[in-house]
C-alpha cells in the first residue's frame, strides 16, 4: 500500500470489516477521482456481520474508533485492526483506544491527532515491512503535530524487512502480529 499511498491524486481505502467495504467501494465508484481499493484476502473467510441491502456510502479520508480507551492508541487498518482487537481483548487492563483508518490517502489526521493527544502513547500497526511502511508516514506526522502531547515515543509495529517466508511458522514470526504483545508492553511501561 505504500507504493500507492504516494502517488499524488490517487486516493488509497482498506476496510477492515464488511459494513465498511461495501460503503468503500459504493464510494469509489462515485468518486470521479481514482481511487485503489484494498481488500485483505484472510478476512474473505473468517468475519462475517449482517449488510444492508440499501446503498450506503462511507466517507473516504474518515476514520473509525473502533474502541475507546485511555492508555494507548493503535493506530491501524485492514488486518491490523483485528490483530489490535485480539490484544485488546487479551489485555483488558491496557484500556487501549483502536483507530481504524479505512482509508491511507487521503488519512484522518485529525481522528489520529486526537486519539494520541487523548491517550499520550501511540503505536501504529501494520502489515507492510518496517522500512518505508505507511505507519512512518502518520509517525512523521505525530511528531511534527503532537510532540508536546506524547508521554511516550511514537512506536511502530510492522512485518520484518524480509520477503514473505514460505513457511507457515516462519510467516507468523514475519507478520507484525508475532511482536504486537511485546511492542505494547514496551510502550505503556515507557
Amino acid at each position: 500500500e505504500a507504493w500507492f499511498t504516494k502517488t499524488p491524486g490517487l486516493k488509497v481505502v482498506y476496510p477492515a470489516f464488511p459494513f465498511d467495504a461495501k460503503g468503500l467501494l459504493l464510494a469509489a465508484i462515485d468518486d470521479p477521482k481514482p481511487v485503489i481499493y484494498f481488500e485483505h484476502k484472510y478476512l474473505y473467510r473468517s468475519i462475517s456481520e449482517d449488510i444492508a441491502d440499501e446503498e450506503y456510502t462511507i466517507e473516504i479520508g474518515k476514520a473509525r474508533v473502533v474502541q475507546e480507551g485511555a492508555n494507548a492508541s493503535i493506530i491501524t487498518y485492514g488486518l491490523g485492526v483485528h490483530w489490535a482487537l485480539a490484544y485488546a481483548k487479551d489485555h483488558p487492563e491496557a484500556a487501549v483506544e483502536i483507530i481504524d483508518l479505512r482509508s491511507l490517502q487521503p488519512w484522518d489526521k485529525e481522528a489520529v491527532e486526537a486519539s494520541a493527544k487523548k491517550t499520550g502513547r501511540v503505536m501504529i500497526l501494520h502489515e507492510d515491512t518496517l522500512t518505508s511502511g505507511f505507519g512512518g508516514e502518520i509517525a512523521a506526522h505525530l511528531a511534527e503535530h503532537c510532540f508536546s502531547y506524547l508521554d511516550a515515543p511514537i512506536m511502530r509495529c510492522a512485518s520484518l524487512d524480509t520477503s514473505i517466508p514460505m513457511n507457515k511458522a516462519l510467516e507468523d514470526q514475519f507478520l507484525a502480529n508475532a511482536r504486537l504483545e511485546e511492542t505494547m508492553e514496551r510502550l505503556l511501561k515507557y
